[in-house]
């Protein structure tokens, strides 16, 4: 068992993962509710969980250690209190008709194990679960119709967003919309409770408490000095502000670089669009090439954030900021804007490195996959026609908690 965060590059041998299998959570979708959980599409399960089983495969034939989220927050509420706390702030997070739903909700849960908490907690709590409350106020009797009393968490297999491992602490997350705040309070517990996974001595550099947005896909450790970070339609410039001055004042990190991303769907995360894939290897989207706002923050001698802004093509940044003679950029969909863009929304550009120079991919991206192939990238691909409806690749797939050093 691997034990312990340490992560100071987006490339290192990685040694543990944090994953969560998609589960019935995803039964939920409706298309009368795709814009609330934020989907454009409804997986398929049964196969959507055979090719994250294929995923997880591949990350153990290469040595890594695979945990899962129920199993790492079950630790975490072995005990009564610790458990009571837990329901009560997942309860908080959730807009109810009355208090009375509010008891009947927290009264149900608070019977089952751990185990089955998570579980339930992340598949949502449907209204005929809790058969023996019937409607008592009218805002109880105009919600009748919609079936969940706690909605589900169908975008919980994207671990990447709710929390980020960065050196030899976290990093949790205030997520932008109110579907998905949950799951980092999730995370939270495993890093309060659960010592196998966090243990005493691991830093904080954000918290779930902090009142401004950032999210785990616009961050990337590009070196043991150095971390980017996207201003994003997800993540706020003052979210960042935050994360800045914790990480810098607190850490061995000398540098965060700021990349001022557009701001719509096909670039919901910097690593959407932009991926390490060797030491001087990037998969890109083609629009990010440049000319890209940069801004440089260190911190001054009197402790405050210094700024400083730079407009250069991607290439040159790259090469300036890690000391690089040269880096390559590999466009997803090559030359090609018809598979650049069809490859985009399938997060051809979203790989997730387990060591220099190996990645996995969507099989699906075989334009892109042949790209990195013929640039000296080992690829190993996974199966991805219902996983890739959720809008989101093998990176964005992925919490690294433990890779080795450079």
């Amino acid at each position: 068992m691997v034990r312990g965060v340490h992560n100071y590059s987006e490339i290192g041998k990685l040694n543990k993962v944090l994953l969560h299998r998609i589960g019935s959570e995803v039964d939920g979708l409706v298309p009368d509710n795709f814009a609330r959980l934020l989907f454009d599409d409804i997986p398929y399960l049964k196969v959507a969980q055979q090719e994250h089983d294929r995923f997880a495969e591949i990350l153990k034939e290469n040595g890594v250690e695979v945990v899962y989220y129920i199993d790492e927050v079950a630790k975490a509420l072995g005990k009564a209190d610790i458990r009571d706390r837990f329901i009560r702030e997942m309860l908080d997070e959730v807009s109810f008709s009355s208090r009375g739903v509010k008891e009947a909700v927290y009264a149900y849960l608070i019977a089952m194990s751990p185990e089955d908490l998570v579980s339930k907690v992340i598949a949502g709590v449907r209204k005929s679960e809790i058969t023996e409350y019937k409607p008592k106020t009218l805002a109880e009797k105009i919600d009748e119709a919609y079936p969940f009393y706690m909605d589900p968490m169908p975008n919980m297999y994207f671990t990447r967003d709710q929390a980020a491992c960065i050196g030899n602490g976290v990093s949790i997350h205030h997520m932008s919309t109110v579907t998905r705040r949950r799951e980092s309070l999730l995370f939270k517990y495993m890093y309060e409770f659960n010592e196998d996974f966090a243990p005493n001595g691991t830093e904080k550099w954000y918290d779930y408490s902090d009142p401004y947005s950032i999210e785990g896909g616009d961050v990337l450790v590009l070196s043991k000095d150095i971390v980017a970070v996207g201003l994003s339609e997800r993540t706020t410039a003052a979210g960042i502000e935050t994360f800045t001055k914790n990480l810098l004042e607190n850490s061995d990190f000398s540098k965060v670089l700021v990349f001022n991303i557009p701001k719509k769907r096909a670039f919901m995360h910097l690593d959407t669009v932009f991926t390490m894939v060797d030491y001087d290897k990037f998969s890109i989207h083609p629009e990010i090439e440049g000319p890209l706002q940069l801004f440089e923050l260190s911190l001054s001698a009197d402790g405050e954030i210094r700024f400083e802004s730079k407009t250069e093509d991607l290439r040159t940044l790259l090469s300036q900021e890690l000391g690089l003679p040269a880096v390559k950029l590999i466009r997803c969909g090559g030359d090609d804007a018809m598979a650049a863009q069809r490859e985009q929304w399938n997060d051809g550009s979203n790989t997730l490195c387990i060591a220099p120079g190996k990645v996995i991919t969507y099989e699906r991206n075989y334009v892109t996959n042949e790209l990195l192939h013929k640039s000296g990238i080992e690829v190993l691909t996974m199966p991805s026609s219902e996983l890739s409806r959720g809008r989101g690749g093998p990176r964005c797939m992925s919490c690294p908690v433990n890779r080795d050093d450079l």
